[in-house]
């Protein structure tokens, strides 16, 4: 791959330009000068947001929407036969996927900053973009959520500063080349692609070789330091729970509140304390390594707490879409074992009367390699109503089934469509309850179905 094709070209086409992957890169190039084109199969805000900056934008794909294009760029969900792909083939232009352009933008920062880990990623670099503009460092950023301070899921700063997610499934973080590099966690997941915990953890080892300046670590993760431990040639600052680590949590708010309370400690020197409105345990480690990556690239400690106090979340991480009859509804990204441990522990601690778990398996694999760890996670709510398995990008070889993981949890029961569960939660769900829906897939639409009835009878 050509890394200096951005110097080389002017007019880029993006396949897909609507997407929440895409629609940032192209804000970032268009507004470096860069005149770019694009199609799409739906109409969306994000596509708006695009249209909005008069770029040319095709409704559906075909061959002649590339015409006077020099590079297209493609999402990875975008299929080879794609009549774009074929006819920039046919015509010599270079065609690359999102994750390889975002590696050759974040080439162009100074400080590149590449959030990575299992879980967290979308909060944490949120949370770090959050306090870089606060702190007035003005970033780009590309997040794989909707930050409401932003009103959209990315940002075009006028500094070398930039912040972006790294996403180890099928290697693409290995695109980026970072000067700062954060590592939240490392588990097993995306076994499909992997097949073990020891070649994930060798693919996180390509990644820090890949980072030029330092590595933000989970200093309490055995796999994430494993994955770290032979690198020599960038600083490596550690953040977690315990004393050991560069940047540690003290004096912790022990009662059971939505609020976690902590100070922020480094190198046994209190810094400075941090009362967060996002709850979970989980989210006062996110907000440290975001703590400990902009501290260490020389954000003032007032404007990291300002930033981390004021933040109330992103789209789909513990998103409370109202109160309805006395009813709280919100929706969570969690698919995987753990996020769903730690966000349905974090949701029994906030008083609910009841906690309706409403989740939608993600891919078959996932489930099957995972189902007694799912099973123990669903049995923290008080209720579980689950959708049958979405398969993404799967045929069902490993003859798992719903029924599996519905057998294993007591009182769960499932539904084939999203109105039956609607149905049927708001038809149970009493006042002070919370219906909680989980999932890397569609699930969302459930909960706004939710939303949208108890309009409807209020």
């Amino acid at each position: 791959m050509n890394r200096n094709i951005l110097s080389e070209v002017k007019r880029i086409h993006f396949i897909g330009i609507g997407g929440s992957g895409m629609c940032p890169i192209a804000e970032i190039l268009h507004h470096n000068g860069y005149i770019l084109s694009g199609s799409d199969m739906n109409e969306s805000d994000t596509l708006e947001r695009i249209k909005s900056y008069g770029i040319k934008v095709f409704m559906g794909h075909k061959g002649e929407n590339i015409e006077g294009s020099e590079l297209v760029v493609y999402t990875a969900a975008c299929k080879m036969d794609n009549p774009e792909i074929v006819a920039a083939k046919e015509k010599g232009i270079p065609c690359i996927e999102r994750s390889v352009m975002l590696g050759l933008l974040t080439d162009r920062y100074e400080n590149a900053i590449a959030v990575s880990g299992t879980h967290g990623k979308t909060t944490t670099t949120a949370m770090i973009t959050q306090i870089l503009m606060t702190a007035g460092m003005d970033p780009s950023a590309v997040i794989g959520g909707k930050l409401p301070l932003i009103g959209g899921n990315g940002r075009v700063g006028k500094s070398r500063n930039m912040v972006c997610e790294a996403c180890e499934y099928v290697d693409t973080f290995l695109q980026l080349h970072p000067a700062v590099s954060v590592i939240l966690n490392l588990e097993a997941d995306h076994l499909d692609y992997f097949g073990t915990l020891e070649n994930i953890i060798k693919s996180f080892n390509k990644f820090a070789h890949q980072t030029s300046k330092v590595l933000v670590v989970n200093g309490d993760d055995k796999e994430a330091m494993e994955a770290v431990k032979d690198v020599k040639h960038a600083e490596i600052v550690t953040f977690g729970a315990s004393e050991s680590n560069d940047y540690y949590l003290a004096d912790l708010n022990e009662e059971d509140t939505a609020c976690e309370d902590f100070t922020v400690v480094y190198k046994g020197e209190k810094l400075i304390r941090i009362n967060l409105i996002v709850p979970g345990e989980h989210n006062m480690l996110n907000a440290l390594a975001a703590f400990a990556t902009c501290h260490h690239l020389g954000a003032d400690c007032e404007a990291i707490k300002k930033a981390l106090e004021s933040f109330g979340g992103v789209h789909r991480r513990f998103e409370v879409l109202g109160k309805f009859e006395g009813v709280t509804v919100a929706d969570d990204f969690a698919h995987h074992p753990t996020e769903l441990t730690t966000t349905l522990s974090a949701a029994m601690k906030m008083g609910y009367s009841k906690v309706w778990a409403v989740f939608q398996p993600h891919t078959f694999s996932r489930t099957y390699m995972f189902l007694d760890d799912f099973a123990k996670a669903l049995s923290i709510p008080d209720r579980v109503v689950m959708t049958d398995i979405l398969p993404v990008r799967e045929v069902n070889t490993y003859g798992v089934k719903i029924e599996d993981l519905e057998s294993k949890i007591e009182g769960a029961c499932h539904f084939n469509s999203f109105r039956e569960i609607a149905d049927y939660v708001m038809a149970n769900a009493k006042e002070n309850d919370l219906i909680l829906t989980l999932g890397g897939g569609d699930i969302y639409k459930c909960a706004n179905l939710i939303v949208e009835l108890y309009k409807e009878r209020g």
